[in-house]
């Protein structure tokens, strides 16, 4: 199960009225990338694709890509505001590491 918080169901209802084609939710990944092995891919679209996980938040609905359901269970995606900047973060206790960046993990 994945959570969203209060602040980034807001943050992606207001992407998603603004958005001038039709989108229903947001698709998240796990790729192989960044320096400590695994980045988070997000993507508003208009629908699912055939083999995702579709996990109802309240207004927002999230689809998991399959391959990566395993290493998000659990993760909580909050929308921060800091005086660095703002942007989606993620509490995944599947986690091995950070890097010093912040912008990627170890699994």
């Amino acid at each position: 199960m994945l959570t969203l918080t209060d602040k980034a169901q807001d943050m992606l209802q207001g992407l998603i009225a603004k958005s001038e084609k039709p989108l229903t939710g947001l698709r998240i990944a796990a790729d192989m990338a960044g320096c400590a092995g695994v980045k988070y891919r997000l993507a508003l679209v208009a629908e699912p694709q055939a083999d995702d996980h579709i996990v109802d938040c309240g207004a927002i609905k999230l689809y998991v890509v399959p391959e990566n359901a395993e290493i998000l269970i659990g993760t909580t995606i909050d929308f921060t505001e800091t005086e660095k900047g703002s942007g989606f973060t993620f509490d995944n206790p599947n986690t091995a590491g950070m890097c010093a960046c912040g912008k990627s993990f170890a699994a």
